[in-house]
């Protein structure tokens, strides 16, 4: 804005215009509210890694004494009995990772197929079923899929699966051994069956937003199905089907009430998937209330920071995996 004014000069006589120039943007003041908005959105970011920090520390203090008794054989003795107060944590981790591999080798196949059926050979009708079927499947509680593994697939593993395992490939160790329904392998079973409902919807999501027009175009280059699937879909998609296999397997891992009713837990390490065995979730959730002495509470509090370590290993793997894959697509795009 211009505004223009007469002034007298020293002498008295003459005048000049003088413009004044006006800059029509002010500078904007922040609202009343945004300073106390942008600090309690501060506060609550740093909410869960205090919460962190503080879990961690609480599980350090409260398994020293183990810690200290043992030193670092804790980690790599299987021995464990509360009436001698020896006490080892590897049969329990064990009986973790193997039945976690176990569910991931059944889920992620399964539901990468799931997936890219409902996306791109189902009718929109049985979609929209299945995928809303799925969903809640995922909501159903941990210890309903305990039950119904003791109940229903322990007895059907005993009289069906396990024999017939035991028949073909029982020259194989890990297939060997009575057929008791309960063990690693149906634990491992149920497993899948939980994170599943995880991995596939989060995986259909994902096949959802790649963009019709690039498979569109595949398709108008003469690609079949399968070639548009496997060099179009799964591509594009791969970093969100890494980050919904590594929400299946933080799941996996800490699991406690569906695997605790079918594994066994039995403190022992075996080649074969028929034993029983234990996990770290599985020992504290049956042994945590029965616990007197001390230096038991204290062993048991130690598995849970080997649990709490375990997982948070798993997620900053799987984040840096991540970021890498997302680096190396955004560069080849």
């Amino acid at each position: 804005m211009l505004k223009t004014a007469q002034q007298r000069g020293p002498g008295g006589s003459g005048s000049r215009l003088l413009k004044v120039v006006k800059s029509p943007l002010r500078r904007k003041t922040p609202a009343q509210g945004d300073t106390p908005f942008r600090w309690l959105t501060f506060f609550c970011s740093l909410l869960v890694p205090l919460v962190m920090l503080a879990i961690g520390a609480e599980l350090i203090r409260s398994s020293w004494p183990a810690v200290k008794q043992f030193g670092w054989r804790f980690f790599f003795s299987q021995e464990w009995n509360p009436v001698l107060q020896e006490f080892g944590a590897f049969s329990s981790i064990f009986g973790t990772l193997v039945s976690t591999l176990i569910a991931m080798v059944i889920a992620v196949p399964l539901s990468l197929a799931i997936a890219l059926f409902l996306v791109e050979l189902a009718p929109p009708r049985i979609s929209r079923t299945v995928g809303t079927s799925i969903e809640l499947l995922a909501a159903v509680p941990s210890i309903i899929y305990g039950m119904w593994g003791l109940f229903v697939f322990a007895p059907f593993m005993a009289n069906y699966v396990q024999p017939l395992l035991g028949e073909t490939l029982g020259f194989l160790p890990l297939f060997q051994g009575p057929p008791m329904g309960i063990g690693m392998l149906t634990a491992g079973i149920i497993l899948a069956f939980m994170v599943l409902p995880f991995i596939s919807a989060i995986t259909r999501d994902v096949f959802l937003l790649v963009p019709p027009v690039i498979k569109e175009s595949a398709f108008g280059m003469g690609a079949t199905t399968w070639e548009v699937t496997y060099k179009v879909t799964i591509p594009y998609g791969l970093v969100g089907i890494i980050g919904a296999v590594f929400l299946g397997l933080g799941r996996a891992l800490g699991e406690t009430m569906a695997v605790t009713f079918v594994i066994g837990n039995a403190h022992r390490i075996s080649a074969s998937l028929f034993s029983p065995g234990n996990t770290i979730a599985s020992t504290l959730a049956n042994e945590f209330s029965e616990a007197t002495e001390p230096l038991y509470v204290s062993s048991l509090v130690a598995l849970g920071l080997v649990l709490y370590l375990i997982t948070y290993l798993v997620q900053v793997v799987s984040q840096m995996m991540l970021k890498r894959m997302y680096r190396a697509w955004s560069v080849g795009l």
